[in-house]
């Protein structure tokens, strides 16, 4: 059902086997999970498209706005309910990425975006990485922008949805003393 948030199983490429808590139907047969810790780890992108009868990774994105904007468009170009086969032999996977490269996709466990440390935490953070962040903010006199484009290309930052990134910049900003 639409809208729906239920639990998932998704096996990795290698095997294992993950149980997703919160994965929430978008269209008929396409759910948007945040991928599992151990999964990827140095993947930035930790929002994926899956296909629910066949468990099969469709797409990820860096945050979760772009994951339900990519299924929205997606679930216009096909018939997702169909068992995988079917799709394989219907759907243009470029086309599909095409369509929805506002959002900014990229093909599942892509190799391409992997950033050589553990990326696992993208788009959460804590009071800690806050205060971190500002530190280093003010011990480099970054400006408020200066801060706002040094977190749009590092992690947890660069997977915040927009308000959350708004509220931690702001908070970055005021414990910087930033203007």
């Amino acid at each position: 059902m639409i809208g729906e948030v239920r639990e998932h199983t998704v096996t990795s490429a290698d095997g294992q086997v993950y149980t997703v808590p919160l994965a929430k139907e978008i269209v008929p047969g396409l759910l948007v999970y945040r991928i599992p810790d151990g999964m990827h780890p140095s993947s930035p992108h930790r929002w994926r498209i899956g296909h629910e009868a066949s468990g099969l990774a469709i797409a990820d994105a860096m945050t979760r706005e772009d994951a339900v904007g990519t299924a929205e468009v997606f679930g216009t170009l096909a018939d997702w309910t169909q068992e995988a086969e079917s799709l394989v032999a219907s759907v243009n996977p470029q086309e599909l990425f095409d369509k929805a490269a506002r959002y900014y996709p990229v093909f599942p466990a892509s190799t391409a975006h992997r950033i050589g440390v553990d990326a696992s935490r993208n788009g959460i953070y804590t009071d800690a990485d806050i205060e971190e962040a500002a530190r280093e903010a003010k011990a480099d006199e970054l400006n408020a922008y200066e801060v706002l484009i040094a977190m749009s290309h590092t992690v947890p930052w660069m997977g915040l949805d927009q308000e959350a990134f708004n509220d931690a910049h702001s908070r970055i900003v005021e414990l910087a003393g930033a203007e």
